[in-house]
């Protein structure tokens, strides 16, 4: 496959949920260090920045996770609206962030909101699966060797888009290893773009947002010029000319991006209503990650497809799920002890 022309300027979304992972990938992108991204700003609200790294100008968007149980339809609303706004007229790309040591529940539901969102081909022709939390595997455990053997549900999640996943833990560490990662998804980017056929996504969502980011562009530089001439001129002659330049334009973009208001989104329609409260939600949560704790503590032919057996038999109960939690903990069990035999 050859390698596509780099693009003028890449804009990236970032999407994952709130916490490790999200952040640092924004600023690995651009080259950041952490205390550049300001305290907190990625995990409580939307931002933007730009850079350039690699040979090519950039813009990450980061947003919250609006795809979550625990976010209302007023939040998830403004949330959106914002995160379009600011990556307007369209990304190149939205880059899932997904930690490999969770199930994937959260991250099936933000697919399926940017296809409500965005249209049926934002999954399979503009979405990168951006694997972290890479530590957790074996120390001699590749990651497409992890997802092949054990994680059906992530390689779903794959195939939706694209088949495309990347991740930006260099285990070779050092600046070297990480812009050869870097290097490595922009291409990929570009690859994507040229494959898709079109410049950036584009849709009647995007269409609405750099409408008004548009109308409100003109609004701010007349405003400027007003004040601009009420502290020069008599109020009689304080009236800004109508002619707009697009140099004046461009200066106040950001301004504009983040004054749009919220736009017209539908989110009762991507969110239907479900039977699962936020509570049931954070109690399966916490006892995945007790099982995953418990992991650390088992002998390492019991990996986690055993566990993903006892979860089935905690929650199926009676002899059945006992069972078939036992069937699945033997497979595992037997497949890493043929695994380890043919290393030897």
């Amino acid at each position: 496959m050859s390698a596509a022309a780099p693009q003028a300027e890449l804009r990236l979304v970032v999407l994952g949920r709130t916490g490790p992972g999200q952040s640092p990938a924004g600023c690995t992108i651009l080259g950041l260090q952490d205390s550049e991204q300001g305290p907190g700003e990625a995990v409580s609200q939307e931002c933007k920045h730009r850079g350039q790294n690699a040979d090519r100008q950039l813009v990450v968007v980061s947003s919250p996770a609006w795809f979550s149980s625990g976010c209302s339809p007023e939040d998830r609303r403004k949330q959106i609206s914002s995160f379009v706004a600011l990556s307007s007229p369209g990304p190149h790309a939205f880059l899932l962030c997904v930690p490999v040591n969770q199930p994937t529940d959260g991250e099936d539901k933000a697919l399926d909101a940017l296809t409500k969102l965005f249209g049926p081909s934002v999954v399979s022709r503009h979405t990168i699966v951006l694997f972290t939390h890479t530590e957790e595997l074996e120390e001699d455990e590749q990651l497409d060797e992890y997802l092949v053997t054990w994680r059906k549900d992530l390689r779903e999640l794959v195939e939706r888009c694209g088949g495309r996943y990347h991740t930006l833990e260099s285990r070779s560490g050092g600046e070297a290893g990480e812009r050869d990662a870097v290097e490595e998804l922009l291409q990929m980017v570009e690859q994507m773009v040229k494959e898709s056929g079109t410049q950036h996504l584009s849709c009647p969502l995007y269409d609405e947002a750099e409408e008004r980011v548009r109308q409100r562009q003109v609004e701010v530089v007349r405003r400027r010029r007003a004040e601009e001439l009420s502290e020069e001129a008599s109020p009689s002659d304080s009236q800004p000319e109508e002619n707009v330049t697009e140099e004046e334009l461009e200066s106040v973009r950001d301004e504009a991006e983040r004054s749009v208001g919220d736009l017209d989104v539908d989110v009762d329609d991507i969110f239907p209503s479900t039977s699962v409260s936020p509570s049931s939600s954070s109690f399966l949560q916490g006892l995945w990650e007790k099982l995953m704790d418990w992991l650390r503590w088992l002998p390492r032919l019991v990996r986690r497809e055993a566990l993903f057996g006892a979860l089935v038999g905690l929650f199926m109960g009676g002899p059945f799920g006992g069972m078939v939690g036992a069937t699945v903990g033997s497979v595992a069990t037997e497949v890493g002890r043929r695994k380890t035999q043919k290393t030897k």
